[in-house]
């Protein structure tokens, strides 16, 4: 089965993390879906930030609300950059938290950082031939 894949990304202030994409990873703004969301394009897969209160329920099934603080979950972004340190300047600036010490693998560079809004994500360099430096055929 060949499915689309979808990005959303929850925020409490969606000019804000306008803001914040389009300086930090040279996005811009595709289409706007009324006052609460829009689309952000440039890169291999559109972005879509979802305005949503800080508070409010994630799901009907669960207790847990949306917190914009610094938060864990398994699921982030990672972002494939040409120069890692260029990225990470540019990210910071645009307001992410860098949160340690670039990391050097046999495959490449990383660096973890967090957005304004609590979100996780990764800028990573590959080197030689990538991920296939590490696979296992």
């Amino acid at each position: 089965m060949n499915s689309t894949i979808l990005i959303n990304i929850d925020v409490d202030d969606l000019e804000r993390a306008v803001t914040f994409y389009t300086q930090a990873f040279g996005l811009r703004v595709g289409r706007r879906f009324g006052a609460f969301a829009l689309e952000l394009v440039g890169g291999t897969s559109p972005i879509y930030l979802l305005a949503k209160r800080a508070g409010t329920s994630a799901s009907p099934e669960t207790g847990d609300r949306r917190r914009y603080g610094r938060h864990w979950t398994p699921l982030h972004l990672d972002f494939v950059v040409s120069d890692l340190d260029a990225a990470v300047s540019a990210a910071v600036a645009a307001g992410a938290t860098l949160e340690g010490p670039t990391a050097i693998h046999a495959w490449g560079k990383i660096a973890r950082l967090a957005d304004p809004f609590g979100h996780g994500f990764c800028l990573i360099e590959f080197m030689g031939r990538g991920y296939d430096e590490i696979a296992v055929v």
